[in-house]
């Protein structure tokens, strides 16, 4: 009797121990934490203020999510993200795109979530410059960031703009540019350099590619394909917390600003709520309405892939559904609670 009093003490004594090891061995897992990069300075882009809020309103931690928020300088991001310091960072729908091109090397980065369903980008020139449709473009000069964007040549077309009669300059990111005459029109991010514009007193006029059918997307969430296949736990968890957060955002868009101020609190507050607006608006569409925010659907990448092939914007011809998964989504709303808990 007493050797099996004995044993059982023992077996309770490793189980024990077995249990405390796998409970440190949770609470340790590398997975659970994690770094999202956002793709630029502490601002009100909408996946931005999502991570903070997400991370001040404790959504990451209720999904046992340690997340160390960081920002890039100079584009490091995606570097950074492919070569494992960070496991999650923002990209522009059609950056890519263009990085899937790539062959030599190969870029295997995934989008996660569409935070902006129309394009980011918009034209702009001056009140006073008598331009007021996209004809008028020709005989002026056009500053661009850093290359022509596609959706420009696609305006081009869609007005019979004879491309030729236009100076075509590389100018970065200063709006100043317009406002001291050195170029007519500027390519800008819409939810930014006209507020900007308009702070500074000028009167604009503004295009869209969206007025014009052309297919446009936003910023997304993004990581490697090595994370999508081998952290699909931690990558579900992470979309929860910050697709929760989303919701919380559009439904508090004030507090979400004043977190926001936190990360950058020598921003102009009133510039910063321009911002978060412009891009709140941008979030929804049709595949929201079905799907739920941060949705995306294959015809919108196929449009915008044949729309960049079209305009050789790519570097090859490849399968552009490799660009993007919506399993994550998809999987987590499923889950009617969790909807429900969201609007």
């Amino acid at each position: 009797m007493r050797i099996i009093s004995m044993v059982i003490v023992q077996c309770v004594l490793v189980f024990l121990i077995s249990a405390c090891n796998n409970i440190n061995n949770f609470a340790d897992n590398p997975d659970d934490k994690i770094v999202f990069m956002a793709g630029y300075k502490p601002q009100a882009n909408l996946p931005f203020a999502v991570a903070y809020v997400a991370k001040e309103k404790g959504f990451f931690e209720e999904q046992n999510l340690d997340v160390e928020i960081l920002h890039a300088n100079t584009g490091e991001h995606l570097q950074m993200l492919m070569v494992g310091e960070v496991d999650y960072t923002t990209a522009a729908a059609e950056s890519v795109l263009k990085r899937r091109s790539s062959i030599d090397p190969e870029i295997p980065i995934v989008a996660l979530a569409l935070f902006g369903q129309n394009s980011q980008q918009s034209y702009v020139a001056l009140e006073e410059s008598n331009i007021k449709t996209p004809k008028d473009w020709e005989g002026r000069t056009f500053g661009y960031k850093i290359s022509v964007p596609p959706n420009y040549l696609a305006i081009l077309d869609a007005n019979d703009v004879n491309r030729n009669q236009i100076n075509e300059v590389r100018v970065g990111f200063d709006p100043r540019v317009l406002t001291e005459g050195k170029v007519d029109i500027l390519a800008v991010f819409k939810s930014n350099e006209p507020n900007t514009l308009r702070k500074l007193g000028f009167g604009i006029v503004e295009w869209s590619s969206d007025e014009y059918e052309i297919p446009g997307m936003g910023l997304t969430y993004i990581t490697t394909q090595e994370t999508v296949d081998s952290k699909k736990d931690v990558t579900r968890r992470f979309l929860t917390a910050t697709m929760k957060s989303l919701y919380y955002v559009i439904d508090n868009p004030e507090e979400a600003l004043g977190i926001v101020m936190q990360y950058a609190p020598n921003a102009d507050r009133e510039h910063q709520r321009f911002m978060l607006n412009t891009e709140i608006a941008d979030s929804f569409g049709p595949i929201t309405e079905l799907n739920g925010l941060g949705s995306m659907a294959d015809y919108q990448w196929k449009e915008l892939y044949e729309h960049l092939l079209d305009h050789n914007v790519l570097n090859a011809p490849f399968d552009y559904t490799n660009a993007f998964t919506t399993e994550f989504l998809e999987d987590i709303y499923k889950t009617t609670e969790f909807k429900q808990n969201l609007r």
